[in-house]
């Protein structure tokens, strides 16, 4: 809305001159207009832009965009093919939809925040946001699955992605653990239950994750340990096994890898086809030649602050691979561009909008 600029741009730990690094990233490639959909003359706006569209995304909480007159009916009939993805809390239908929702709630409620974390302390989490991107993965899935669906039968449809549900899809059999077995999952730190060897382990400078759970794979950490007999032992000798021991095998694993280096143990597990790798920050991302290769961080440039380097585009396609064209940008500027170039309205009906406060 006029004069009410997106919360993101507040957001974050760094902010160089005042611009939100976090704005500047999540919002790149997207066109910022304004537009208050509260006037009556900012919902016409949206119709219009509607009539264009192959999807909007919004996540108002569920009932904001009918009591502005902005509903699945009144769009649906100004667009039959138009899809909307509708992104909330708890879902667009059942007791909960009309409750306020933020990641770390959908987290709770969908169990992932209560298994985060070591087992002698409060649930942790994950350093990141992570139900807000779980719940827009699935939004995007929807989305394509809608336009698949268009394609074929020139419909649209309404995509409902609810951020519990986003996180509940992420845990696994915990249904059926309680269902069979009355189990009910908790906190395990580092490791996975009964996944053995699968851990951080502790080297001579810093730490290191293999993961060798596989019995080939298990048998070839023997022979890097130099203990190829390890793999026939009857206590590691297959999956259930090794799940038995977990905690004494883990310890076994530690007291070796505490006698080298990180790039040690690295070379090592390479040569043996064991899976393994440093715990990556980012100075280690910069550095890194893979990372490189690949070009896994691009530069931007931003108008204030210069070039941010951030996360390029994935996944990588062969015949229309993405990139990163322009940083998240200033409230409002492509209202000309978007206002005149795509809906067609002439200089006199924008201006009328500015004098108004709609845009």
């Amino acid at each position: 809305a006029p004069g009410q600029p997106d919360p993101l741009r507040e957001w974050g730990q760094v902010r160089p001159q005042g611009v939100s690094l976090w704005f500047a990233t999540v919002a790149r490639n997207k066109k910022c207009i304004t537009l208050d959909l509260r006037k009556p003359e900012g919902q016409a706006a949206l119709l219009d832009l509607a009539a264009q569209a192959d999807i909007i995304v919004e996540n108002f909480r569920p009932g904001t965009l009918e009591k502005w007159s902005l509903g699945w009916p009144q769009l649906s009939a100004r667009n039959p093919g138009l899809i909307l993805v509708r992104v909330s809390g708890y879902g667009q239908t059942g007791p909960y939809a009309t409750r306020a929702g933020y990641a770390s709630i959908g987290e709770a409620m969908g169990g992932l925040r209560y298994v985060m974390g070591e087992p002698d302390r409060r649930p942790s989490r994950a350093g990141i946001s992570l139900g807000d991107t779980l719940t827009a993965t699935h939004a995007c899935v929807g989305a394509l699955a809608a336009l698949h669906h268009k394609r074929a039968t020139g419909r649209g449809q309404v995509v409902d992605s609810a951020i519990y549900e986003a996180c509940l899809a992420m845990m696994e059999t915990l249904p059926g653990d309680y269902q069979f077995a009355g189990h009910i999952r908790e906190r395990t730190g580092s490791i996975l239950p009964k996944i053995a060897p699968s851990n951080i382990y502790d080297a001579s400078d810093g730490m290191i994750i293999i993961a060798a759970n596989q019995d080939s794979v298990f048998a070839r950490l023997g022979e890097a340990m130099g203990n190829p007999e390890l793999a026939h032992n009857p206590r590691y000798i297959n999956h259930i096994a090794r799940g038995e021991h977990q905690g004494e095998l883990d310890a076994l694993i530690n007291a070796w890898t505490q006698t080298m280096t990180v790039a040690q143990l690295e070379a090592l597990c390479e040569r043996h086809g064991v899976p393994s790798g440093r715990l990556f920050r980012a100075p280690d991302m910069f550095a890194d030649p893979h990372y490189q290769a690949r070009e896994a961080l691009v530069e931007a440039m931003h108008p204030t602050i210069g070039p941010i380097i951030m996360q390029n585009v994935i996944p990588k396609l062969s015949e229309t691979p993405g990139s990163v064209r322009w940083t998240g940008a200033e409230t409002g500027a492509h209202n000309d561009e978007v206002y005149r170039d795509v809906l067609g309205y002439g200089p006199e009906r924008i201006a009328a909008l500015r004098r108004d406060g709609v845009i």
